[in-house]
């Protein structure tokens, strides 16, 4: 017992993580010893740890299968999961697989069987259908924002995969809202169910309205930018056509963005959710994708452009703001002559005309064509730019290690220099190209 805490306090410095929330406490008592767990807790809350911590502890060292399989609706949450794994520093290994990625690279990875394997459900049923590995010992079954998976569409490949789990005998189920139906194939015998959605997260939560003079609120959303000022915010939309007009509008008036939807490739869109991280842009456009099961810090600001269609799409592209202890402001944009939905409550009309203080854009994103396979670690990317680079820690931005690359944040007025310096230069003993992106 003593040396399982150790373990897991080992795990949270790691992380950087000096104390569980109640809700996270909570969680890994019960689900240890609960067969089947219901998750509910607000987004940013920290479900994820939650149940990672628990399982990490179930495995078997000497088992060399998959014994965890984590199936989540988005390509963003597996890769977000996937990092969460590694930086716990487990011992365990662990691979994410989704559509829009190579499979000839899943089935590369998959040749050193994970621990925990996790994954969209249609990819997870592809692997499992051509049975790339065992399924007889998958002991533990996460549905993670399972609400969003049954909402996407992935019903028939979720009821096939359950099918196929013979030994399973712990499920735990995750989400930020409980306005959904736990379907009968999940096989969830009377559940326990943690539930902390009724905690009053969202009262640090001041909704906005700004009115537009003209149908076209471009012009609006232009002057709103200015009101916040630099700080990030996430610009909604309902539609991808939204988004290119919205992008459209912010070039042509030289305001730095980046965009984040469904049509979009997949690399295109970690690209946007990095630059967006390590501040080389401060905006993000978006369909409600970006409202959940992304990695993307807390922001002050999030604007409405368009007006949610449901109360839980409200609620969710609200999450992104006022969680946890912070507070926050959502900012919902209406025509004149628009009405607001019934569900937008408590909303009080506000003056723009009052401009924040812009300062210009000053990190800029490099790419490096070297990752963990190659051995390469942050240390590595560090040092190259401290020695060969000869910059000093304060122009060392966010460094983000992946698979077979390295994204660095620098500062805009060296990054062309740098790349002068660096570009075909030795990292470990990788030849690597360095660019802006």
């Amino acid at each position: 017992m003593a040396n399982s805490i150790r373990k897991q306090q080992d795990i949270l410095e790691k992380l950087k993580i000096y104390a569980l929330n109640p809700m996270q406490e909570e969680a890994i008592a019960v689900i240890e010893k609960t067969t089947n767990t219901v998750l509910l807790s607000p987004t940013g809350t920290g479900k994820t740890l939650a149940f990672l911590l628990p399982i990490v502890k179930s495995l078997d060292a000497e088992c060399n299968q998959v014994q965890a399989l984590i199936l989540v609706p988005s390509r963003e949450l597996a890769i977000q999961i996937e990092q969460v794994v590694r930086n716990m520093g487990s011992g365990f290994k662990v691979n994410a697989v989704y559509g829009g990625r190579p499979m000839s690279k899943d089935k590369i990875e998959l040749k050193h069987i994970p621990a925990i394997l996790i994954g969209t459900p249609g990819r997870i049923a592809d692997h499992f259908g051509n049975d790339r590995f065992s399924k007889s010992n998958i002991k533990t079954l996460v549905l993670d924002e399972f609400d969003k998976s049954l909402e996407t569409g992935f019903e028939d490949e979720m009821k096939d995969i359950i099918s196929q789990l013979p030994n399973t005998n712990k499920r735990i189920l995750t989400s930020a809202t409980h306005s959904v139906t736990i379907p009968g194939f999940v096989r969830l015998d009377r559940p326990t169910t943690i539930n902390y959605l009724k905690d009053k997260t969202t009262s640090k939560l001041a909704i906005k309205t700004v009115v537009a003079p003209d149908k076209n609120k471009l012009q609006t959303l232009l002057d709103l930018l200015q009101h916040i000022g630099n700080e990030p915010v996430i610009i909604f939309c309902n539609l991808r056509d939204s988004i290119e007009q919205v992008s459209a509008y912010l070039d042509k008036n030289g305001i730095n963005y980046a965009c984040f939807s469904g049509g979009m490739e997949q690399r295109d869109r970690e690209r946007s959710l990095i630059k967006f991280r390590n501040g080389t842009c401060q905006i993000l456009i978006a369909t409600d994708l970006a409202a959940r099961g992304i990695d993307i810090p807390e922001m002050k600001n999030i604007i409405h452009y368009e007006l949610p269609r449901t109360l839980a799409e409200f609620t969710h592209r609200n999450g992104r703001t006022a969680r946890v202890n912070a507070k926050g402001t959502a900012y919902v944009l209406v025509w004149k002559k628009e009405h607001l939905p019934e569900f937008i409550k408590n909303a009080k009309a506000i003056d723009i005309t009052k401009k924040a203080t812009h300062k210009p854009q000053f990190w800029e994103t490099l790419f490096i064509s070297g990752g963990r396979k190659d051995k390469i670690s942050k240390g590595d990317i560090a040092g190259l730019f401290f020695k060969q680079g000869a910059i000093n820690k304060d122009q060392l931005g966010t460094i983000e290690l992946k698979q077979d690359c390295a994204f660095v944040a620098v500062p805009v007025t060296i990054a062309e220099d740098l790349v002068e310096k660096l570009n075909n230069t030795r990292l470990k003993k990788k030849k690597v190209r360095v660019s802006i992106i």
